[in-house]
């Protein structure tokens, strides 16, 4: 106990909590996003680990209010954590997106571009405000949609494009499980 007194009562006190902060928020980051999408197993040991290191972060912090460093390690640790923890979480790509195109023209070329990818397509025709379009509709890893976004701005780079999570994914290509 006594190294651990020594450490956050000293002038790296307020830079530990820092690091501390960011680690636990980091964490905290990644199980609410794996939480939202189902992630039934991992999210209570990311939990585990974030309270753990949460518990020396808090606790240090509180036993030095008197310093205006271990309190601005403290904050500022939470602010830094939040976007380590989003650009964790971004470069992860866990999960599932659908990408809805619609193309004033090239949608046909593109739907045939994504399927020469791999990625199964679904394709129809559609009425916008200036005219006819194409709808281009495909459900992806989050972790291929650079890829797909490049195939967009070949063919036709004006197209709109949305991008959503899907909460639930029954049959389809992408799962590829046989019906009974």
């Amino acid at each position: 106990m006594e190294i651990i007194d020594q450490l956050f009562g000293g002038p790296w006190g307020p830079i530990v909590i820092f690091a501390l902060r960011i680690i636990d928020v980091s964490l905290a980051t990644l199980r609410m996003l794996l939480s939202v999408r189902g992630q039934k197993l991992l999210v209570p040991l990311i939990g585990f680990f974030e309270v753990l290191i949460w518990l020396f972060a808090a606790g240090n912090a509180i036993r030095y209010l008197d310093s205006p460093f271990h309190v601005l390690g403290y904050a500022g640790g939470f602010a830094a954590g939040t976007v380590v923890g989003l650009s964790v979480e971004e470069k992860l790509a866990f999960g599932l997106a659908t990408v809805q195109i619609i193309s004033a023209h090239g949608g046909v070329e593109l739907a045939d571009a994504l399927r020469e990818q791999g990625f199964g397509v679904t394709e129809f025709a559609g009425e916008g405000r200036e005219g006819r379009v194409e709808v281009v509709y495909t459900v992806a890893r989050r972790g291929e949609l650079r890829g797909i976004m490049a195939v967009v701005d070949k063919w036709d780079p004006d197209a709109f494009v949305t991008i959503e999570e899907p909460r639930r994914i029954r049959r389809g290509w992408l799962l590829q499980k046989r019906r009974k």
